[in-house]
């Protein structure tokens, strides 16, 4: 009798017990499916910006879930085109589509925007992040004309 064992079988035994513990650990997630997103988060918020050719802009404001969450958050422009102007919105207005919770709003939203405007105008723009949408509407004072790409960054204060 040999107390030599082949390489492969130890391989074989090592390969097996992983394989054995990942499904230990993997049965919770598989037994339980995942729920649809059901939190309705909304936002408030000023932003200034101004563009010649590139449009920047920065504000802040306030985010509010339905499952109690909330976050003062800091917002940021930054989009490149044919893009002339200065303005600000007070008291804007932004609805995302539903979430598990509120850490899923955060980053940055893909921005495309046809602006004209002058003195007061009001508008209201659609962006996306993977699965997330944001829509945000508001009234301003200033003017802008032109068209711009580019994103909306959302991010925690």
């Amino acid at each position: 009798m040999s107390l030599h064992r082949a390489p492969w079988t130890y391989a074989a035994a090592t390969y097996a017990a992983l394989t054995a513990l990942l499904l230990v650990l993997a049965l919770p997630v598989l037994a339980e499916p995942r729920q649809a997103p059901d939190v309705d988060c909304e936002m408030t918020f000023d932003l200034k910006s101004w563009s010649v050719f590139y449009k920047r802009g920065k504000g802040q404001g306030r985010v509010e879930c339905s499952n109690g969450e909330d976050a003062e958050v800091t917002i940021r422009v930054d989009a490149g085109g044919i893009a002339f102007g200065k303005n600000e919105i007070i008291g804007g207005t932004g609805q995302f589509s539903k979430v598990y919770g509120i850490d899923e709003i955060f980053g940055s939203y893909a921005a495309a925007s046809a602006d004209a405007g002058a003195v007061r105008s009001s508008g209201a723009t659609a962006m996306t992040k993977g699965p997330i949408s944001l829509a945000i509407a508001g009234t301003g004072r200033g003017w802008d004309i032109g068209v711009s790409l580019g994103k909306f960054r959302v991010r925690r204060k």
